[in-house]
C-alpha cells in the first residue's frame, strides 16, 4: 500500500476485540515510533509497549481518573466509535484495547509534545499498514501521577525527568471500520 493510501485508511478506533496482536507486530510498530522526527535529532522520546491486556486495562482506568469533563466544550466525537467525551459510562480510557504504547518525553524540553506526537503518528501509520487498529489517546500527563503509576515508571526505568505525553492503543477492531469523514480541502493553500 502506498503511504498516502495508508494515511487515508487510518481510523481512530475505540471498539476492540479481546484478541491480542502479535508480539512481532508491536516490535515493528515500536520501531516505526522511534524512527519519527525529533527536534534537533536528539531522539528524546521513549516508548514502552505494553503487550498485556490486564495491565492495559489498569493503565486505561488510571488514565480516566484525572479526566476532567468540565473542561469539554460541547464536543462530540463519533456515533460509530464513541469516545469518553461521548459516553460518560466509559471507565477505561483505552477502550479495552489489548495493547498500548506509552509515549514519554522530557518534561522541560520545548519540543517534548511535538516529538511525542510525531512518534504517535508513525505508530498509527505502521499499525494501519499491518492491519492493526489504533487510536491516539491524550490525557497522559497525569496518568502516572499516583502511587501505582510511579511504581510502573520505576519498574520500566523511566527517568524522573520524563513524562507521559500520549498513548497509542492497539488491537483488532470489533465491528466494521467507520467511514471516513469528508476532507475539507479548503484548508489547503498554495502560495507562489
Amino acid at each position: 500500500m502506498a503511504l498516502l493510501d495508508i494515511i487515508k485508511a487510518r481510523r481512530s478506533i475505540r471498539k476492540y476485540k479481546s484478541e491480542q496482536i502479535p508480539k512481532e507486530a508491536i516490535g515493528k510498530i515500536l520501531e516505526a515510533g522511534v524512527c519519527a522526527p525529533n527536534a534537533g535529532g536528539r531522539q528524546g522520546t521513549m516508548l514502552v509497549g505494553v503487550h498485556n491486556a490486564e495491565l492495559c486495562k489498569e493503565i486505561g482506568i488510571m488514565n480516566m481518573q484525572s479526566f476532567d469533563r468540565s473542561k469539554l466544550i460541547g464536543s462530540f466525537v463519533s456515533k460509530e466509535q464513541p469516545s469518553v467525551i461521548d459516553d460518560k459510562n466509559i471507565q477505561n480510557g483505552f477502550y479495552d484495547a489489548p495493547s498500548v504504547i506509552c509515549v514519554f518525553a522530557p518534561k522541560n524540553f520545548l519540543f517534548s509534545i511535538p516529538d511525542a506526537f510525531c512518534a504517535a503518528e508513525n505508530i498509527v501509520l505502521q499499525a494501519t499498514e499491518l492491519g492493526i487498529s489504533s487510536c491516539i489517546i491524550s490525557r497522559a500527563e497525569q496518568t502516572f501521577d499516583n502511587e501505582q503509576g510511579k511504581a510502573l515508571l520505576c519498574k520500566w526505568n523511566i527517568p524522573e525527568n520524563y513524562i507521559a505525553r500520549c498513548f497509542v492503543i492497539l488491537g483488532y477492531i470489533d465491528g466494521e471500520a467507520p467511514q471516513s469523514k469528508p476532507i475539507n480541502k479548503d484548508r489547503i493553500k498554495i502560495v507562489e
